[in-house]
């Protein structure tokens, strides 16, 4: 019988230990903001009820959602008809009552729902788990990928789109990033630019349109909404709203007076300054915010701010984004619950730090310190310092007896550990240890106290 040579399923990865130490720091990192701003972790199951999942993403979306077949003779229950039919969409619903999760999004709002009656509202969740879509996989695209959400239900108050900025600000700048832009607009002003163009049935359209002005240019969103039947006197009227220029107050101002008829576009610019005075009091670190009439998001549940974030530093598509939605819940039932959330794309930001070399050495560090022994009998001496090591957080390994040195301290230097501990006869007749630096190669004689209050608050310093 043929071997089968090993594989994983396109659009999935392995994740070396090396990455893993990465990706980890990537995510350490935006937990501890969230849960600076009072956020707090829930996870949900891998799977959902298909009924969950269908009709939340339209009908592109539909088709990218992983069915999960039913447990044992999953055809015993099938709609016949719509076999022989070769119907997959009628015949699905009898062999397939469970998916893969799509989003984080729409089972946050399940779990709402179905928890309202324990959750403290407002209620400020955040979440870090895997999302699947049968996507086609390439580039920077992937069928299995993590989303790292955040989201807050309950709450009306523009204090949480200010304090979106504010966690994406301290985040990206504890991750390493320097030049970083937060763009924010309102999907109100999308909504007034309708009106007063007349175009109210048309937003969506529009918004996909001008969503696009960073790839196709003017010229191409022009030529798209010609072909959605925007007529030559529409353009005339949005081409100096799309294009406008100058500093946030200026934007502002020149869209109150482009909006002046619209009461529903006026709402959206004062939305939008109420979040920037937040900001005014509260200085940010890193990132430059901008509005960007042409941001529009690709949901379309969004109904008031909504976010994008790029970097500046790198070729490179948003690494976060999200925005104001009302009734997000309302798809199952329960009414009026507003939320905001916004989300980080952890792939794209490690591959950004990876480009600008921004992962610190205690990121790719795992252990701290290798026990090399000559013999058993030095294997034997070194458990208790193995132990007090580990007591006192210092990551430490003891390599096995009887192999040669040469293979222990290769083991070290393959796995970038920065110390070695070497115990022959002479150190445990003397209790003095050889202690050395595997990076600059210097050594020096230690007793186990002094090694471990030498290494004490050392997370790893080899590059």
């Amino acid at each position: 019988m043929a071997s089968i040579k090993p594989s994983v399923p396109k659009g999935t990865r392995d994740f070396s230990p090396a990455e893993m130490a990465k990706r980890n720091f990537i995510f350490d990192t935006i937990k501890g903001v969230f849960r600076k701003y009072g956020y707090q972790q829930i996870e949900t199951p891998s799977m959902e009820n298909l009924s969950t999942l269908t009709g939340k993403y339209g009908d592109e979306g539909d088709k990218l959602i992983f069915k999960i077949l039913n447990s044992g003779d999953f055809l015993a229950k099938a709609d016949e008809q719509a076999i022989a039919n070769k119907n997959s969409n009628q015949a699905i619903s009898s062999i397939s009552e469970k998916a893969l999760r799509y989003d984080l999004t729409v089972p946050f709002a399940r779990y709402v729902v179905q928890h309202q009656n324990d959750i403290t509202f407002p209620f400020k969740r955040f979440q870090v788990q895997p999302v699947w879509r049968a996507d086609r996989p390439q580039k920077g695209r992937y069928r299995e990928f993590y989303q790292c959400d955040a989201d807050v239900v309950g709450s009306a108050s523009l204090l949480n789109e200010a304090e979106f900025i504010m966690i994406y600000d301290e985040a990206l700048s504890l991750l390493g990033l320097k030049n970083f832009t937060i763009k924010i607009n309102n999907r109100k002003i999308l909504s007034g630019i309708a009106e007063v163009i007349d175009k109210p049935d048309n937003i969506i359209d529009l918004t996909v349109a001008i969503d696009k002005i960073d790839k196709i240019g003017l010229h191409g969103v022009i030529k798209e909404l010609t072909e959605k039947g925007f007529t030559d006197a529409d353009i005339t009227k949005l081409k100096p709203v799309i294009l406008l220029e100058g500093n946030n107050e200026e934007k502002l101002e020149k869209l109150r007076q482009a909006l002046q008829s619209s009461a529903i576009g006026l709402q959206g610019c004062d939305e939008i300054e109420i979040v920037f005075n937040y900001i005014k009091h509260t200085p940010l670190k890193k990132a430059t915010l901008e509005l960007d009439i042409t941001l529009a998001r690709g949901l379309n549940y969004y109904t008031g701010a909504i976010f994008e974030v790029k970097t500046n530093e790198v070729a490179m598509g948003s690494i976060g984004g999200g925005g104001r939605y009302d009734d997000l819940t309302g798809m199952f039932s329960l009414k009026g619950l507003t939320g905001a959330g916004i989300s980080f794309g952890a792939d794209r930001i490690y591959d950004v730090l990876e480009e600008l070399n921004l992962f610190p050495a205690a990121a790719e560090q795992g252990t701290t310190v290798l026990i090399c022994c000559f013999d058993a009998a030095g294997e034997t001496y070194a458990l208790p310092l193995l132990q007090q090591l580990r007591d006192n957080n210092i990551s430490a390994e003891l390599y096995p007896a009887g192999t040669k040195i040469k293979k222990q301290m290769d083991y070290a230097n393959n796995k970038h550990i920065p110390y070695t501990i070497l115990i022959g006869s002479d150190e445990m007749q003397s209790g003095s240890l050889s202690f050395k630096n595997m990076e600059s190669g210097e050594q020096e004689s230690l007793s186990a106290n002094q090694i471990v209050a030498k290494l004490s608050g050392k997370t790893g310093q080899r590059k």
